[in-house]
């Protein structure tokens, strides 16, 4: 399958229902706390992925409101569903990426959703940006391919693009490196936004205005 072939499957899948539920049905699971327990949802590795991914996305939403950098406007929160569509379309399954068996009579793989779904933790969990889209470009079926990992993010005011970006590409090349056997030609990642994570007023120093931020390097 080539990338244009798999582009065009990831877009008549995008409204799909993920094994038979959709991202507004695990949102909603994730209000009710998970319970009761439905067996269908946790039972299905497409699920458990977006779930990950969504609760990771509220941790983090609950402290950003976006800027504006030419005025003040009413935040826009269109980003959040932006990033819920990316979360829902890379969570299924999509290639089988082969692994490496123990014996030559087994025959191991992971899913490509799998791989999406670590790439984007790895990626969130590095500190200082969102993970918006994330996309496995080459073929991935074929061991040994050159792959190159796409990504779309957002970045908290006051972080230091650059080393933010290195970060997160060190921690999922980390990550990939661990649990995969894809040969990663490079990751490339392009930041699109900039969100303002809130602080409460006891955490501002006086004669600090909420948001300020040295001009040193390249703090936003």
């Amino acid at each position: 399958m080539t990338d244009l072939d798999n582009d065009a499957h990831d877009a008549r899948d995008e409204n799909d229902d993920l094994d038979g539920h959709t991202i507004d049905e695990l949102s909603d699971y994730l209000d009710r706390g998970r319970t009761p327990l439905d067996p269908s949802i946790e039972g299905s590795a497409g699920c458990r992925i977006a779930l990950s991914s969504l609760e990771r996305l509220r941790q983090i939403s609950k402290s950003l409101v976006e800027v504006d950098a030419a005025a003040e406007a009413p935040r826009n929160d269109d980003w959040l569903g932006g990033i819920l569509e990316s979360i829902g379309r890379e969570a299924r399954a999509g290639r089988d990426i082969p692994l490496l068996p123990p014996s030559p009579r087994a025959s191991l793989s992971v899913t490509e959703g799998a791989v999406r779904g670590l790439i984007r933790a790895a990626g969130d969990r590095s500190g200082g940006l969102i993970i918006g889209r994330c996309r496995l470009d080459g073929d991935v079926t074929v061991p040994g391919t050159p792959i190159t990992v796409s990504i779309d993010a957002s970045v908290f005011w006051g972080e230091r693009i650059v080393e933010t970006v290195d970060r997160a590409r060190e921690a999922i090349y980390s990550a990939l490196l661990k649990h995969t056997e894809l040969t990663i030609a490079s990751i490339d990642i392009t930041v699109h936004d900039v969100y303002f994570a809130q602080v409460s007023e006891s955490d501002v120093p006086d004669g600090q205005e909420h948001g300020s931020a040295s001009n040193e390097g390249d703090v936003l």
